[in-house]
């Protein structure tokens, strides 16, 4: 069993996941715009290039994502994607990536559970927690 969590955007999911793809080292193995889907699905004429379907594998885990049809967009809310590891430099490199443009609601420094920890919403308005494992604890 995996879990994997998915994105919804507002019509920025292909510019995200292109970003996160090439920040975190990962591989979009699926990218499906609304013009791909069946014949017979009704789909609004100015939205028919945005992003259905979206899947990145980043190592042995996965992000899925989307864009939102107007009437169903949201903003995102109650729950960050969270980057975990090992290694404090790339940790702190994965934090300034990803929140260059964003807010920052946290900076990046140690806490008392971790060497390294920080907490941002980026640019495409998707929340993330970025956090050091010091050693075997998790």
């Amino acid at each position: 069993m995996k879990l994997v969590t998915n994105l919804v955007f507002k019509g920025e999911c292909r510019q995200a996941f292109e970003f996160y793809a090439k920040v975190l080292g990962g591989k979009l193995n699926g990218m499906f715009t609304f013009a791909e889907a069946p014949g017979d699905m009704e789909i609004d004429p100015s939205f028919k290039d945005k992003i259905m379907h979206a899947w990145l594998d980043v190592g042995d885990q996965s992000l899925m994502g989307c864009d939102a049809p107007p009437g169903y967009q949201e903003d995102m809310g109650g729950f960050s994607a969270t980057y975990h590891s090992e290694d404090a430099a790339e940790t702190k490199r994965v934090f300034e990536a990803l929140s260059e443009g964003g807010k920052v609601t946290m900076p990046y420094n140690a806490t008392f559970w971790s060497p390294g920890f920080g907490m941002f919403t980026d640019r495409f308005g998707t929340p993330w927690m970025v956090n050091t494992i010091p050693g075997d604890r998790r």
